[in-house]
């Protein structure tokens, strides 16, 4: 494992959080991820940095911020190996917080937050959505990932092949296996007697790749 710190941040309205989770991480660099209206305050924060002598990058990202933030985290993960990523979960608005949090959480990265003016280590979450995944389980999010697809449990059965029985079995889980639902990648809605269902935006980022693990490396 390296010793080489490299902190993302998002960009937002508690900036001085970053520097209080450098005092207890420092970081030889600092990766900050911006929307293009708080591009000022990103290079507020880039001259700050360059007065400690930390080299600092500027990530722009636009459309929507989870998959933005997805996307983005999981890249880093992806590209920095030689460092060891901590995301700075405390610099953003509350939902980019929520977003950069989860980022962080479903790719194994290590997180902080400040309370206080304390710096306070996130718990890792040691899971990988892959493992969790059958074949049948990922068939199902790949039919709910076309958008032309389904709207209700009986059409996801026909589309599929399988069961209901089946189809039940791998959305709603038992106690010995979670569902798609427990998962967090489905949801669904009772109306009428019928059971609609469709994927969840963290079921999307999935499929697209940016939900990354050690063990789907």
């Amino acid at each position: 494992m390296t010793n080489k710190n490299l902190i993302v941040a998002p960009v937002g309205d508690s900036m001085e959080n970053l520097f209080i989770g450098l005092r207890d991480f420092p970081a030889e660099r600092v990766i900050l991820i911006v929307n293009k209206n708080q591009l000022d305050k990103a290079k507020e924060a880039k001259k700050d940095l360059d007065r400690f002598k930390i080299k600092t990058q500027i990530i722009e990202i636009d459309g929507d911020i989870w998959e933005a933030f997805f996307q983005k985290v999981a890249e880093i993960k992806e590209i920095e190996k030689d460092y060891n990523v901590i995301v700075n979960t405390a610099t953003g608005s509350r939902l980019t917080q929520c977003a950069v949090t989860s980022a962080a959480f479903v790719n194994g990265l290590k997180a902080i937050s400040v309370e206080n003016e304390e710096t306070v280590l996130l718990p890792v979450l040691k899971f990988s959505y892959y493992k969790l995944l059958t074949d049948k389980k990922m068939e199902i999010l790949k039919h709910l990932g076309d958008e032309t697809c389904c709207s209700s449990m009986d059409e996801l059965s026909q589309r599929t092949g399988m069961s209901m029985p089946l189809i039940s079995y791998h959305v709603n889980g038992n106690l010995k296996s979670e569902g798609l639902k427990e998962l967090g990648l489905a949801e669904t809605t009772e109306f009428k007697g019928k059971t609609s269902i469709k994927i969840t935006t963290l079921g999307r980022l999935l499929l697209k790749g940016y939900i990354r693990s050690e063990d789907a490396d």
